[in-house]
C-alpha cells in the first residue's frame, strides 16, 4: 500500500471523525496520532534500514498539507514530529529510530524559549539560534535546565528533541533527545492561545532533567548547523504547506466531507 493510500484511510476512518472534537474541545488527537502511526506515517522519513519509509521532505509535506484540509492541529503536530525526526535521522540511535518507524514514538521539537506574553514567530524562530537553557555534565550524566515554549504536542510527545548552551564548545548550541518520562520534565500550563486548538501546544520545563551524555544528538556545540540546514528548511516547508490548505472557518460536517473527497482522489 502506497503511503498515500494509507493516509487516504486514516483521514476518512480516524482523523477527520475526530476534527471536530480536536478543534472544539480543545482534545488531542491521540487516536489520529495512533492510526497514523500504525499506517507507517509517523515513520514515513526514517530509513528503510530501521523499517521506515524512507521517503523524505517532499512526500512529509505532502501528508502535512492533507492532512491540514481535514485537521489543523493533527498538521501542526506532525510539522513539529516530522522537523524533530529529520534530526534523529541524522544523530540518533538505532533503537529511538527504530521505534519511530514502528509507529511507537512521537517526537516533537523543543526548541524555541519565547517568554510568556511575548509575540511569537519571527521573534521566537529567531531566538532557536541561542537558546537559555544550560547544560551541566558530570560522569556521564548531563542536567538540562530550561524553559521551552511553545512546544507542540506537549506532554502527548514520547521525545523531545532539546536544544542547550554547549556542554563544553565555546559557541554555538548542542541538540538532545530528551525521553518524555525522564524525571522532573514536566508541563506547567496549557495556554488555549498557542498554536491550533487541540495540538497540545504548551511549555515544557526542564527543572533539571538528567539524561546519558549518550542523548547528545551530533556534537557539541553544532547543533546550531543542525537547525540551520535541518530544522529550520524542513519547518518552512511544512508549515507552508500546512498554511495553504488549512481550512478558514470550522464546518462542523467539513473533516467529514474533505476526508471522504481525499479517499476518492
Amino acid at each position: 500500500m502506497s503511503y498515500r493510500t494509507a493516509l487516504s484511510e486514516v483521514l476518512t476512518g480516524t482523523v477527520g471523525p475526530v476534527a471536530e472534537a480536536t478543534a472544539g474541545q480543545g482534545r488531542f488527537p491521540r487516536g489520529a496520532v495512533t492510526a497514523l502511526g500504525g499506517a507507517g506515517l509517523l515513520g514515513l522519513t526514517v530509513s528503510t534500514a530501521f523499517g521506515g519509509g524512507g521517503r523524505g521532505l517532499a512526500e512529509a509535506v505532502d501528508v502535512v498539507a492533507r492532512t491540514a484540509r481535514v485537521c489543523p492541529a493533527t498538521a501542526a503536530v506532525l510539522q513539529s514530529h516530522y522537523a524533530a525526526v529529520a534530526v534523529v535521522e541524522a544523530h540518533g540511535g538505532p533503537w529511538l529510530r527504530t521505534e519511530i518507524a514502528a509507529g511507537r514514538h512521537l517526537a516533537s521539537l523543543a526548541l524555541a524559549e519565547s517568554e510568556e506574553g511575548a509575540p511569537e514567530g519571527a521573534a521566537a524562530e529567531a531566538r532557536l539560534l541561542a537558546p537559555r537553557s544550560v547544560a551541566t555534565g558530570s560522569g556521564g550524566v548531563v542536567a538540562l535546565r530550561g524553559r521551552k515554549r511553545p512546544v507542540l504536542a506537549a506532554g502527548e510527545a514520547d521525545t523531545y528533541v532539546w536544544s542547550s548552551r554547549p556542554l563544553a564548545a565555546p559557541d554555538g548550541l548542542t541538540l538532545w533527545a530528551v525521553p518524555a518520562h525522564a524525571p522532573d520534565l514536566f508541563v506547567p500550563a496549557r495556554p488555549g492561545a498557542a498554536g491550533p486548538r487541540g495540538s497540545a501546544t504548551s511549555t515544557v520545563l526542564a527543572d533539571p532533567v538528567l539524561v546519558p551524555a549518550e542523548a547528545m544528538l551530533g556534537t557539541d556545540g553544532a547543533g546550531l548547523d543542525l537547525v540551520l540546514r535541518t530544522v529550520l528548511p524542513w519547518l518552512l516547508e511544512l508549515r507552508a504547506a500546512a498554511e495553504t490548505f488549512r481550512p478558514p472557518t470550522l464546518d462542523p460536517e467539513g473533516p467529514r466531507r474533505r476526508a471522504d473527497s481525499l479517499a476518492a482522489s
